[in-house]
């Protein structure tokens, strides 16, 4: 017997009720084979998900820029390529699927003109458990897409970041933010079977666990586990952990220039460099690839971000990025040749914490790639790591202690 259901979707602006969502639950697995995104002789777009069950979802639409958004409680995303879901010729210009929350998952597709639900159901299977969700979508005019597009309330689905276990911070405690770079729907740079968010993680744990030896510090990690942090949370949590310094990871992938070896950026409205722009225009991208809603964002508030961060903490974070840079380098690197850049992160906004993102490495060049593979090599890299955190914590407690004096 094939059961039709509605359970969880946005359509037109409206959003119907869950129904029977208490008998769907556990993980889905996607059928690419039985899956596809394409363009029907109506001029519609048809969406065809596959699963190995039926699982509560919903369907919402988001502006600036225009984005379809599906979320499932949960659906195995592991295998599946987007190229195998979405034909040529179609209104997508990119698909993006995988782990949001704990126990959620979404799927994103950039839409390349203003596209809303107009046919949503799923049909389940109560023979074999399967199901097969099908969303249709028609062309709108921007002033209807953006009056329908927004994040639906729901008590069912989660609207804050998840609660990430972190140790607990004292006042008198020198405490270092760690912030890994990408996670859940968002792999970052991906080569040759390695994502840039599991790499980093690597990197981030193995950093905490090197300056919790080397000296008496907090150590918070932005994430524990392979889930979504948007950027605005990454600094939320170092502002409630107290944090001293914030250091992001990352090793990103870059076709201008053949970018290679490590490098170290800090905070600046413009950017040092043409591929350093490129760089921080992609960093900052990440909460729309996640399909997070910055409807609400303030530009203003930012521009006041970055003339305090400037003001108040632009020399301590290159002495910071200095000490880094002398540090990786004293350990065999290799660095980039111009290993201190700067450009408009929106990760390192933060107004009175010292901050700066390394990329480790890039996962574009042949070497970085085979050094990031190497525990031995990464190990170096982070002893240096801790030991030029360490070092300027020192100075920096010297020169502040001068400048009260």
């Amino acid at each position: 017997m094939i059961r039709h259901l509605k359970l969880c979707a946005f359509v037109l602006g409206v959003l119907a009720a869950p129904l029977n969502a208490q008998d769907l639950s556990g993980v889905a697995r996607v059928d690419t084979a039985k899956s596809h995104i394409k363009q029907n002789w109506f001029g519609r777009l048809d969406m065809q998900l596959t699963l190995s069950q039926g699982v509560l979802y919903r369907i919402f639409t988001l502006d600036q820029p225009p984005r379809l958004v599906v979320d499932f409680r949960e659906v195995d995303w592991s295998g599946v390529q987007a190229d195998a879901l979405l034909n040529k010729g179609t209104s997508i210009d990119a698909l993006r699927f995988g782990v949001f929350q704990p126990g959620w998952s979404r799927l994103v597709a950039d839409l390349a003109q203003p596209m809303l639900p107009d046919e949503i159901g799923m049909t389940v299977d109560e023979v074999t458990g399967g199901a097969i969700l099908n969303i249709t979508l028609r062309t709108t005019d921007p002033e209807t897409f953006s009056m329908a597009s927004g994040v639906p309330e729901s008590s069912v689905w989660p609207t804050a970041q998840p609660d990430l276990v972190q140790p607990a911070v004292s006042d008198d405690r020198f405490v270092v933010v760690i912030d890994p770079g990408h996670g859940g729907i968002d792999p970052g740079a991906e080569r040759e079977g390695l994502s840039e968010k599991n790499l980093m993680l690597d990197v981030a744990f193995e950093l905490r666990d090197a300056l919790i030896r080397a000296a008496d510090v907090d150590v918070v990690l932005t994430r524990d586990r392979d889930v979504f942090v948007s950027l605005q949370n990454r600094v939320a949590q170092a502002h409630r952990a107290r944090a001293d310094l914030f250091l992001s990871l990352h090793a990103d992938a870059l076709s201008q220039g053949g970018a290679q070896g490590a490098t170290v950026y800090t905070l600046s409205d413009e950017a040092s460099d043409t591929a350093t722009a490129h760089l921080a225009a992609r960093h900052n991208r990440a909460d729309i690839i996640a399909g997070a809603d910055l409807t609400g964002s303030d530009d203003a508030v930012t521009t006041v971000l970055l003339d305090l961060a400037r003001l108040e903490t632009e020399p301590r974070s290159k002495a910071l990025a200095q000490a880094l840079i002398q540090s990786m380098t004293a350990s065999g690197g290799p660095m980039n040749n111009r290993p201190l850049r700067k450009a408009g992160f929106s990760v390192l906004k933060s107004a009175d914490i010292p901050s700066v993102l390394v990329e480790v490495g890039f996962l574009s060049s042949a070497r970085d790639l085979e050094n990031l593979r190497n525990p031995e090599w990464r190990s170096k890299m982070v002893d240096a790591m801790a030991r030029a955190v360490l070092e300027w914590r020192a100075q920096d407690a010297a020169l502040r202690g001068l400048i009260r004096q």
